[in-house]
């Protein structure tokens, strides 16, 4: 992060902040800042974290709420009411886009809501859910910026996105939009949701498209020569914390990517290859190995259980880790404590799963990815991570670790 100074005591200074990990950055920004702050306002998904100079408002996520749109009505007067002497402290991390919801003109929260469901089910990435989202409201996309001004806005963001493109995270509320109307109605039509959202939002973006809705702020307008914006946490961060912490538990840890994207169930087989190459070729690393991945799948949701990605991509797993001649155990958890529609952060599988499985009576894994049932698979093995959020959102993090033979014989 670039170290940049900002003028205080000319004006007031205002801090919001929204997100999974609202209520642990404003703390922290009250340690350093006390009574400098003119105001402060936090919108989270839970109270866990005290706070003793900011307000604090909960929301839902995923799907948005009315809690959220109030929230961002109140977001969206606290920053019109700053001047050209006033600093917008903004601090945004992973769930800011849900938990903001201000429809735009002729929208309505259950249109939103609608709209972000059908896209969630539909194995939408963040960046694609966004780039609609951002189209649907006020705030996101740079219009909290264009609300703002003329304040001058600092934005501390923990990156939730692939890449850490600040357009993306939290829907980019204070930052530029590279997207547009066409761009919003395209991940309608390769998702497959076109005519499954409700028809004023295609009526909305619509009109976009033929120029007659404003459109977002883009690279280059004057409004953001008064915005800093600096990535101060993100995925990569904690996947080095996994390899240093794999490396004092005497593994060969590798980081094979900060990027990782795509249908669980088919990056659990890819995962499982590599360390079954690991196993049986000592390449790329030789046993005891952890290869560690970061980043975030999808789900296309197709059944009616309950789970997430982390669990669905575990449970994928199963089957092929069931064949390793070593012990081998994956496990993979989102970094905010939630995943998917359930109580877990994520899962655990090992090289006995399924006959633990077996031994309980529980159907074929295989069933139960059929109706993305996974937490009702790994519940009763006790195979579940449940952390309870985490005040943080950097994305998820799976680690894949083998033994060696040597140990496989000693029962390890």
């Amino acid at each position: 992060m670039a170290r940049r100074r900002h003028r205080v005591g000319h004006g007031r200074l205002v801090l919001v902040a929204a997100g999974k990990a609202a209520s642990a950055m404003a703390r922290a920004a009250e340690d350093v800042l006390g009574p400098v702050l003119s105001d402060a306002l936090a919108v989270d998904v839970s109270d866990r974290i005290p706070l003793a100079r900011t307000r604090r408002l909960l929301a839902g996520h995923p799907v948005p709420d009315e809690a959220g749109r109030r929230a961002a009505d109140e977001v969206e007067a606290l920053a019109h009411s700053l001047g050209p002497d006033d600093l917008l402290l903004l601090l945004v991390s992973g769930g800011a886009s849900a938990l903001l919801p201000a429809p735009a003109e002729g929208l309505t929260l259950d249109d939103k809501a609608r709209t972000t469901a059908a896209l969630l089910r539909a194995g939408a990435t963040i960046a694609e859910l966004n780039a609609v989202r951002k189209h649907l409201s006020r705030l996101k996309g740079g219009g909290l910026v264009r609300v703002a001004a003329p304040a001058r806005v600092a934005c501390l963001a923990l990156s939730d996105v692939v890449g850490d493109d600040p357009s993306t995270i939290a829907s980019g509320l204070a930052a530029p939009d590279p997207t547009t109307y066409d761009t919003a109605l395209e991940v309608l039509e390769r998702k497959g949701v076109r005519e499954r959202v409700p028809a004023a939002v295609r009526r909305h973006l619509e009109a976009g498209a033929r120029g007659e809705r404003p459109e977002t702020p883009k690279p280059g307008d004057p409004l953001f020569r008064r915005v800093a914006f600096d990535v101060v946490g993100s995925n990569r961060l904690s996947v080095a914390a996994a390899a240093r912490e794999a490396r004092r538990q005497g593994l060969r840890p590798l980081v094979l990517t900060t990027r990782l994207e795509g249908e669980a169930a088919e990056v659990a087989r890819a995962l499982t290859a590599m360390l079954r190459e690991c196993v049986e070729e000592g390449r790329p690393a030789a046993p005891p190995v952890c290869l560690l991945a970061g980043g975030e799948t999808t789900v296309t949701v197709k059944g009616a259980g309950r789970g997430g990605r982390n669990q669905e991509l575990v449970l994928a797993a199963a089957e092929p880790l069931a064949g390793f001649p070593v012990g081998a155990v994956i496990a993979s958890l989102a970094t905010d404590g939630i995943d998917g529609n359930s109580d877990a952060a994520g899962g655990v599988v090992d090289d006995r799963t399924l006959a633990r499985a077996g031994q309980l009576g529980l159907a074929p894994a295989s069933a139960f990815l059929d109706d993305n049932d996974s937490w009702s698979f790994l519940g009763p093995l006790g195979d579940l991570i449940i952390t309870g959020p985490t005040g943080t959102n950097v994305m998820d993090l799976t680690a894949l670790v083998a033994g060696t033979r040597a140990q496989r014989r000693h029962g390890l």
